[in-house]
């Protein structure tokens, strides 16, 4: 049997990964490291595309302090900052170049309160912090699924305090969960589309209605696609408009029939509920849109390595700023 090449050796890991520890440290790393990502060997103004820029330089010849360039197209100064989420934030950038390295990272993402303990950062900094990196990985859906679809939902929410099941004469043998529980005011519907194979796509609709699962499919999945359900009674009408529906009995406890099975978006959930349960624990309503968004980036691109994901998801943040709620998190 050969032996595993050790994680450094060139070729076994993305020359990303490398660089990513220095960047994470050290503030002019950090700096270099981000405008390396987002310019390459041609840096250009992000105002008027110029690239006759230079970077301006303090009299010992080392980069200006606030490692500021100049523009000899517009005459205006620029960082690398300027058009990506990273714009106004006094937040080093060796903070952002950790906190996306940890969110694609970790399967099942990172909190705040984690990013704070190890960046020492307060905690509503990294909140804002971690909020415009998952819009950074939010992404604009192109074209419909085609193929094997499968559709399901979940309720994302916290479990009933004892006291209230008692008050209820109910305890935790017989608490209802998902759509049947007697708590579900307390907890937010999440609809994922799975495109076996390939993609997922997540909604956070106000109420699962027959209406809204139909307005989400029919805008989402090709007329021709193979439509996967369980045996949730408005499916049966929306499956009319595919070319197949099949759906699985999950309350006969039947899950796999053949090929006809929603174990891919019950995969899907199962990393999402962990991360609730395990690193987020709670999540508004306000803001559970977000948190969809990184755990689809993450399943998304999971046939990448860690290094190629962390740079995906830094170069989307360019073009992209979150203003909503931006007092909130300064």
């Amino acid at each position: 049997m050969a032996r595993k090449k050790p994680w450094n050796v060139a070729g076994d890991k993305s020359a990303l990964v490398a660089a990513l520890p220095r960047a994470c440290s050290d503030e002019r790393e950090a700096v270099e490291f981000m405008e390396r990502q987002r310019w390459g060997d041609t840096p250009a103004c992000p105002r008027c595309g110029d690239m006759d820029v230079y970077p301006m330089r303090a009299r010992n010849g080392e980069r200006n302090a606030r490692y500021l360039w100049d523009c000899r197209g517009c005459r205006r100064q620029f960082t690398v900052r300027i058009g990506t989420v990273f714009e106004e934030s006094r937040i080093p950038l060796r903070h952002w170049c950790y906190a996306f390295w940890a969110a694609c990272a970790s399967k099942k993402g990172v909190s705040a309160l984690q990013i704070k303990r190890q960046t020492g950062l307060s905690y509503k900094s990294a909140l804002f912090l971690m909020h415009r990196i998952r819009w950074a990985m939010s992404e604009t859906p192109i074209g419909p699924f085609g193929g094997t679809v499968e559709v399901d939902e979940t309720y994302v929410g916290g479990k009933p305090r004892a006291k209230e099941l008692r008050q209820r004469g109910a305890n935790w043998k017989v608490y209802k969960r998902g759509r049947a529980s007697d708590f579900k005011d307390r907890k937010t519907p999440v609809v994922a589309l799975v495109e076996r194979g390939g993609r997922v796509r997540t909604f956070v609709p106000e109420h699962v209605t027959a209406a809204n699962l139909r307005q989400i499919i029919e805008a989402n999945v090709d007329p021709s696609a193979h439509l996967m359900t369980d045996e949730l009674n408005p499916y049966k009408k929306i499956g009319e408009a595919f070319a197949r529906h099949d759906t699985v009995t999950h309350s006969r406890h039947e899950y796999v029939r053949g090929a006809v099975t929603t174990n891919t978006v019950e995969g899907f959930f199962s990393l999402l509920k962990r991360g609730m349960i395990g690193t987020f624990h709670h999540v508004s309503r306000t803001h559970l849109h977000r948190y969809m968004a990184e755990f689809e980036f993450r399943y998304n691109t999971r046939k990448l390595d860690d290094g190629e994901r962390t740079l995906l998801a830094i170069r989307a943040a360019e073009g992209k700023r979150l203003m909503v709620g931006y007092k909130t998190y300064r």
